[in-house]
């Protein structure tokens, strides 16, 4: 289904080839977008340094070489000029430990826009279930979220934190020990280290895509981001295919507006650029 211009135009969470969870080339990837009629998107591979190897996966997993990372984008944007804009984004995994690396890195190479997002829980991605065993789903969700406090204290080259309540959507019984309310206090003081950093927040149609029925964050979350102060929020399908493009962003703007958000943000050069919800 095309979007029409009532709709978010811009879908800042797509990943391709690049990303080892992606084996979508990235013009089928910017393809889809202008298919579904996308002004602008940002294309934001996988880099998770320091990501435990894995048989499946390979000895340096969610890697891959920047400079042909800019010299493939900035040709292939160059070719969709006119039908779509293009930005050349990164989703960085953090790590408490990776503070100085990833200053560096962004420091180095000219993104347009830099998620950040936790992957790991106690040095296990939930997406493989490990470490829910032995443990609910709640302890481990609360443990996801002190981490992530502890990654906002120590890695501060992003601009927006990616998908907050990731590890929802892999719980075993996904959301029924959970809720904004019962981790209200470790959410909290995510949210105000990020409002306070001058940080953004993504909501992520991820969510509704593994079927939790809400996004990521829970829109309780987005709501009390935007209570606390908070007014940089971008909008990403986190498509790893090209179907998935742009995905449920029939929705995005009436869920944005419930939470209390007259705009949205796009990225250019590390700076947000806000745009109406229409």
């Amino acid at each position: 289904m095309r979007l029409d211009s009532t709709m978010i135009q811009g879908d800042f969470h797509m990943h391709t080839e690049f990303s080892t969870d992606s084996d979508a080339s990235v013009r089928s990837m910017l393809d889809a977008s202008v298919d579904r009629g996308i002004q602008t998107v940002c294309i934001t591979d996988h880099l998770d340094l320091d990501y435990p190897p894995d048989e499946e996966l390979g000895s340096e997993p969610f890697q891959f070489d920047l400079k042909e990372y800019f010299a493939v984008l900035t040709q292939i944007r160059e070719e969709y000029r006119g039908r779509l804009d293009v930005r050349i984004g990164v989703e960085l995994g953090l790590q408490p430990h990776l503070g100085r690396t990833y200053e560096e890195l962004v420091r180095e190479y000219p993104f347009d826009f830099v998620i950040g997002s936790l992957h790991l829980v106690h040095g296990m991605d939930p997406y493989y279930g490990k470490v829910f065993e032995g443990r609910t789903d709640g302890e481990v969700y609360r443990d996801a979220f002190c981490e992530t406090l502890r990654c906002l204290e120590s890695v501060s080259s992003f601009d927006v934190l990616g998908h907050l309540d990731y590890v929802v959507r892999y719980g075993r019984n996904k959301a029924q020990e959970y809720s904004y309310r019962e981790f209200s206090d470790e959410i909290d003081e995510i949210l105000k280290k990020v409002i306070s950093g001058e940080k953004g927040l993504e909501m992520n149609m991820g969510g509704i895509k593994y079927g939790l029925g809400f996004t990521n964050p829970h829109p309780d979350v987005l709501k009390r981001y935007r209570e606390l102060g908070g007014e940089i929020v971008t909008v990403g399908a986190d498509a790893h295919r090209p179907e998935h493009v742009a995905y449920d962003f029939e929705e995005a703007g009436e869920i944005l507006k419930s939470c209390g958000f007259h705009y949205y943000a796009e990225f250019r050069e590390r700076r947000p650029v806000f745009k109406k919800i229409p």
